[in-house]
Order: structure tokens, then C-alpha cells, then sequence
């Protein structure tokens, strides 16, 4: 082997190990270093650890000394902390979206971005209100075809829900847990802007043909979409007035943003505001989970649904 790509591969080697072997409660001195260089094939004067050690430091690496007993050489800082790294674990780890087996594979990988040490940190167990994760293994490659086909400027096919969809990709969003696509479709009626949950799709295939729908897509506001529809459930649109309760301020804030008026009543105890929304059974199920604490107060056509599906499940609990 030529020296210079001897010395390339001693210093990719002495790099991993550093990453792997060390952290700021693991040290590795010039002995040690040797040794594991040795364990893999490399051997390595004491004195050339040294010159090394400097030409990673000259490449931006990190890479501290603590002198004295019990002192030696560690990788003090990485691209991601272990706090970070914590947290993208939860967020895979709970992601009901994400398969257990995609899970682990991503997690090994995040591991691989911390000391062998720290990885036995990573191995947690976060779960979304104990529900099941998904056992959908091609989302990952389903989300890289629709950013594909939405960079590109055409269509996609895919199976879902027994049949075929043909549309044109806008947008992904992320919503209780789930990514979305938002698109236009026209292959059938009625024409316009919907919504399919990416995990439950299946044989994503970007088509030569262009996206439609741009005029609609001109002025589509997604945040404004998202309030409107509950759990990404489509229904018809209506301008709705919900009657509250003083202390549901903050959550009807979380819910529809800085948009709508908030009109206090004259005791203080009640606020109103109109907000359009898209009338489904996951909206009534949402006012009732308030538990008597929101009412719909108009329109009148909203409101006597509300009541009869208040009386049907008082008859299915009689």
C-alpha cells in the first residue's frame, strides 16, 4: 500500500475509533490508541499518534486532551449532542407512522453519531398513547417519490384504499402524527384539493405527465386547510359560531390560530367567534370531547346535527 493512502486510511481509522471509543467520561491515551489501531490492522509509533491527532484537529475535529492520571485524548464535540440525538429517537421511536423494523434501523443509524457509550443511551421505548406502529415498510420510499414528483412537476399513481389514484402532488404535511399529501385530482367527480394519509398507499409511481391544478394551488393556504379539517377528515365547508367557556382560550388559540375573534360575553364567563370549518363526525366528536364546555351556536343546520347525534348516543346509552 503507498504511504500517503497508508496514512489516509491510519487517519480515517484513528477518527472512528475516537468517535466510537470516546466521549467526555471515556478517554482513550496514546497507549490505548495504538493498541486499538493495532487490533485493526495498523500499526502505529507512539510518537505518530501525536502528528495525527493534530492533522485531525487542523480538519475542524474536535478532539481534547486531559492531562494527568486517568487522562487522554476524546471527541468532544459531534454534529448532533446526545440531547438532540435523544429527541430524534423519541420522535422515531413514537412516530406510529414509522414500522418497528424501519424504527430500528433508523435508530442504529442515529447511534452511529455518538460514542459506543452514549448509544446505550438511545435505546428507549417511547410510544404514541400506546397505540400500534404502523407495518407499513415503504413509507420512507413512498415520501422520497411524492418530494420527487412534486420537485419534477408531475404526477403519481398509487394504490389506495382497494382502488387507484392518479393525482397531482402539492404538498406533504404532517398532522397527528401522520404525513399527508396534499393534492389536486380531476379523474373523477368532484374535482379538487384533497387529502391521502401516505402511509396507506401503496406502488407510488411518479408519472411523465405534468400537475394540474396550479390556478387552484395559487392561493391555497395549508395552515388555514389543517384548522379546517379535524383529524383530515373532508366534509362540507361551513362558517361555524362556537360558543366557550372563558378557560378555553388557550386551546382554541392551539386549535385555530391568531385568525378568528375571539368576542367575550358581557359576564366574562363565555367568549364566541366564527371560524370556517369542514362539518364531519370527527367535528362534532371534537366539540364533544369539551365535555359541555363548547356549543355550536349557529348555523342552525350544524346545530341540529349536533343535537341529533347527541340524541343518538344518549339512545345508544340508555
Amino acid at each position: 500500500m503507498p504511504k500517503q493512502e497508508g496514512q489516509k486510511s491510519k487517519l480515517l481509522t484513528l477518527l472512528r475509533i475516537l468517535e466510537q471509543k470516546t466521549d467526555e467520561e471515556h478517554l482513550l491515551n496514546v497507549p490505548q490508541l495504538v493498541q486499538l489501531l493495532e487490533q485493526q490492522g495498523i500499526f502505529a509509533e507512539r510518537k505518530s499518534i501525536y502528528s495525527d491527532i493534530d492533522t485531525l484537529r487542523s480538519l475542524g475535529y474536535d478532539i481534547q486532551l486531559q492531562r494527568g492520571r486517568g487522562g487522554g485524548y476524546w471527541l468532544a464535540s459531534r454534529t448532533f449532542e446526545l440531547s438532540e440525538l435523544k429527541l430524534l429517537v423519541d420522535a422515531v421511536q413514537s412516530s406510529k407512522v414509522i414500522s418497528a423494523r424501519t424504527s430500528n434501523k433508523l435508530i442504529h443509524k442515529l447511534e452511529a453519531l455518538c460514542s459506543d457509550y452514549e448509544a446505550t443511551q438511545l435505546q428507549r421505548q417511547v410510544y404514541v398513547d400506546g397505540r400500534p406502529k404502523t407495518e407499513s415498510h415503504t413509507l420512507l420510499y413512498s415520501i422520497d417519490a411524492l418530494h420527487s414528483a412534486i420537485s419534477a412537476d408531475q404526477m403519481v399513481r398509487f394504490g389506495y384504499k382497494g382502488g387507484t389514484r392518479t393525482v397531482s402532488p402539492w404538498q406533504l404535511a404532517w398532522e397527528n402524527g401522520c404525513y399527508y399529501l396534499i393534492a389536486y385530482q380531476d379523474e373523477k367527480e368532484p374535482v379538487g384539493i384533497r387529502n391521502y394519509r401516505v402511509d396507506r398507499m401503496s406502488g407510488v409511481t411518479v408519472l411523465d405527465a405534468r400537475r394540474r391544478g396550479k390556478a387552484e394551488f395559487r392561493q391555497f393556504d395549508l395552515p388555514a386547510y389543517l384548522r379546517m379539517h379535524f383529524n383530515m377528515y373532508g366534509g362540507p365547508e361551513r362558517r361555524v359560531t362556537l360558543r366557550c367557556t372563558a378557560d378555553l382560550e388557550s386551546a382554541m388559540r392551539d386549535r385555530f390560530g391568531r385568525t378568528p375573534l375571539f368576542v367575550p360575553e358581557e359576564d366574562g364567563a363565555y367568549f364566541h367567534f366564527d371560524v370556517p370549518v369542514c362539518v364531519s363526525p370527527q367535528f362534532y366528536g371534537w366539540v364533544c370531547g369539551f365535555g359541555g364546555k363548547v356549543e355550536v351556536t349557529a348555523p342552525a343546520e350544524v346545530r341540529q346535527a349536533m343535537q341529533q347525534l347527541a340524541a343518538q348516543l344518549a339512545g345508544l346509552h340508555e
